[in-house]
Parts: C-alpha cells; sequence; structure tokens
C-alpha cells in the first residue's frame, strides 16, 4: 500500500517536532500501520535541515518515524557520495539525488549509500531516489520548451539503468515511468492535494503539477508526499485528523 510522507517545512526544529508529536498516532487510527511510524512517514526538507542539522533526524527517528531527507544532491560524484553516505549513516531512511547530475555522479551516490547502510549495520536498506522534473514546474517552463512529463520519463528511465531505487515525480508521470521502468521501481510523488480544502493549508501555492492522494494511488505512486494540507490544518487536532482523512483515501484507493 501506498504510504505518507508529512513534509516538515518549517524553520526551526521545535516547530517540526511538535507538529510530529502530534501525528505519533494519526497511522494507527486511520487502520494503516501498528506502530507509531506504520505507514507515516517525516520528511525533512533543506529549510529544517539546514537550521537543525542532523539531530532533527534523530529526535524524529526516536519518536518511531522513517525519515526522508530530502536534500536533493547535486554536485562532483565524490561530494555526492560522502553526503549520501552521511545521510545514510546518521538516520536517513530515504534520500534523494538531482538525476541531471549524471551517470557518474548517480552511481557514486549509489556506493554512498551502501557505505552509509554498512554503518548503520545489517538488516538496513536505505532508498536513494533520483529527481526528475521538480513538481513546481509547469509546461512551457523547461529550458528549450521541453515537455516535464517527457523529461521526467527520460530520467527515470537513466535511474534505473545507473542502479537507483527509484525517483521523485509527479504524480502524473508515475504510470508511465512504472510501465517503462517496471512496477518496484519506485515513485514518490510531492504536489499531493486533497480534493477538498482541509483547514487553511490547502489553498494555492507554488505546486503546478498535482494530484489528489487517491488519483496519485490509481496512477501507481508509492510514497505520498502532503505538507501544508497537513501542517497548515487549524486547531490542535487539525493535523492528525488532516493525516488520518488522507491515510483513509490512501487505503479505499
Amino acid at each position: 500500500m501506498a504510504e505518507l510522507v508529512i513534509a516538515l517545512d518549517y524553520p526551526t526544529m521545535d516547530a517540526a517536532l511538535a507538529t510530529a508529536r502530534g501525528l505519533r498516532g494519526a497511522a494507527k487510527a486511520a487502520g494503516a500501520g501498528e506502530s507509531a511510524g506504520g505507514r507515516l512517514w517525516m520528511k525533512v526538507g533543506l529549510e529544517l535541515f539546514t537550521a537543525s542539522g542532523p539531530e532533527v533526524v534523530a529526535r524524529l527517528k526516536d519518536m518511531g518515524f522513517p525519515v526522508f531527507l530530502d536534500l536533493k544532491f547535486h554536485d562532483i560524484p565524490n561530494t555526492v557520495r560522502g553526503a549520501v553516505r552521511s545521510a545514510v549513516a546518521t538516520g536517513a531512511d530515504m534520500c534523494n539525488i538531482h538525476l541531471s547530475g549524471g551517470e557518474r555522479m548517480c552511481r557514486a551516490a549509489v556506493e554512498g549509500l551502501a557505505e552509509g547502510a554498512a554503518v548503520r549495520g545489517p538488516g538496513i536498506a536505505p532508498i536513494l531516489l533520483g529527481v526528475t522534473v521538480l513538481t513546481s514546474v509547469a509546461p512551457g517552463e523547461l529550458p528549450g520548451g521541453a515537455d516535464p512529463s517527457a523529461e521526467a520519463s527520460r530520467l527515470a528511465l537513466c535511474g534505473r539503468e545507473w542502479g537507483l531505487s527509484g525517483v521523485v515525480c509527479s504524480g502524473h508521470e508515475a504510470e508511465g515511468i512504472k510501465q517503462r521502468c517496471g512496477s518496484d521501481f519506485i515513485c514518490l510523488t510531492p504536489g499531493i492535494r486533497p480534493a477538498a480544502p482541509q483547514g487553511s493549508g490547502s489553498g494555492g501555492d507554488d505546486q503546478r503539477r498535482v494530484m489528489t492522494p487517491a488519483e496519485a494511488v490509481r496512477a501507481g505512486s508509492d510514497y505520498l508526499v502532503v505538507g501544508r494540507p497537513v501542517t497548515g490544518a487549524a486547531g490542535p487536532d487539525g493535523p492528525a485528523e488532516a493525516a488520518r482523512r488522507i491515510l483513509a483515501e490512501i487505503r479505499e484507493a
């Protein structure tokens, strides 16, 4: 079953951890899992990680959540290898790189993934994803007028060949990528928006190629990233209730 990833896009660790604490029981209450983490992941992005460093990953892991470290590494191969190794060694269960960095960089990242897993010990199977085209990019915005969906599919095939676990893509591209790369190739999809507003967080933002949770699941998405529709939901129990509704929609789809 597809899993829900909550984007903790906060400027401070205290704010992020407060939301995470409120979400600890959401997966179990929705019938998605037996533990606090269950089907519910936490995503740590650039803003939060820059402010808090690896400590926020450790704190979320202590709460029982699997963690997606969303830093989108893109640099020379040796630097990316070390960055991925460090990300996994310090607790990340999933991390990502930009596929546009090319074959040597991506293969170096795969090596770093294995090295980081070895530091943590037997049984650790972290996930490495390649970013295709950001879901904030609309048709007509890529250089040369390239079609975002076609470019995402092309890059996904490269990622498969270069040894990555899957890709970050729009839900609109997931079905085609699964057909080309195989059903075991992971598709993580940001830009997930509930069909009906939930609290104050479901309004317009910078995402462009969006889908509802049910649409994304039916298209083949394995992980659904949701931020403001959950974290911006009104009331002390708003985020947990929003997460439960999305988890129920995932299960039903």
